[in-house]
C-alpha cells in the first residue's frame, strides 16, 4: 500500500495496517487522524510524533506481538510476515541460534517480556553484542530502550509499507 492508497484507504484498512507495524490503538488512531500525509517523510514523522511517548500499557501490547529474536514467527498475519523478513539476516548457525535462545531466556527472566531490538540492517553478532549489553541493564532503563526500539520498528515499516517495499 503506497502513500496514496493509504491516504484514501477505509479508516479501518489504515487503522489494520497501523496495527501491523505496531499494536498500539491509540497510535494508530492519531496517526490515522492526521491524515492525509503529503509525503511519505510527513507520515513517518507523524508516526514518531504519536509514539513519543508510549504508555507502559502500550508497550506491553507492542511487545506482545512480537516473536523472540531468532524465532521465525508463525502465522500469515502482516505483522508476522513482517518479522520474519526483519530477522532474516540473523545467521542460523547452531551456535548462534543456542547463544540466542539463553540470551532470550535470561533477559525474560531478568525483565518479564521479550527482547525485542531492530533487526533489520543487524548481524546475528550485533544483536548478540547488544542483547548481552542490555542484560545489564536496569528494569527502567531497559523499559526505555525497548519502547524506542519499538518506535524504530513500527517507523521502519510504516516506511516499508508506504514505499511499497515491504
Amino acid at each position: 500500500m503506497r502513500l496514496a492508497e493509504f491516504n484514501t484507504a477505509p479508516r479501518e484498512d489504515v487503522l489494520a495496517v497501523l496495527r501491523s507495524c505496531a499494536n498500539v490503538d491509540r497510535w494508530a488512531r492519531a496517526v490515522a487522524d492526521a491524515l492525509p500525509f503529503a509525503t511519505v517523510a510527513e507520515a513517518l514523522a507523524a508516526a514518531r510524533t504519536a509514539a513519543e511517548p508510549w504508555t507502559d500499557a502500550e508497550i506491553d501490547a507492542a511487545l506482545a506481538r512480537h516473536p523472540r529474536i531468532g524465532e521465525r514467527a508463525d502465522g500469515g498475519a502482516a505483522d508476522a510476515a513482517m518479522s520474519r523478513r526483519e530477522q532474516s539476516g540473523i545467521d542460523t548457525d547452531a551456535e548462534v541460534q543456542e547463544r540466542l535462545r539463553a540470551g532470550n531466556a535470561a533477559y525474560e527472566e531478568r525483565f518479564g517480556h521479550v527482547f525485542l531490538i531492530r533487526a533489520a540492517g543487524r548481524s546475528a553478532v550485533q544483536i548478540l553484542a547488544a542483547l548481552d549489553e542490555r542484560l545489564t541493564h536496569t528494569p527502567d532503563q531497559e523499559r526505555r530502550i525497548a519502547a524506542a526500539q519499538l518506535r524504530e520498528i513500527a517507523v521502519l515499516r510504516l516506511e516499508s509499507i508506504l514505499e511499497g517495499t515491504n
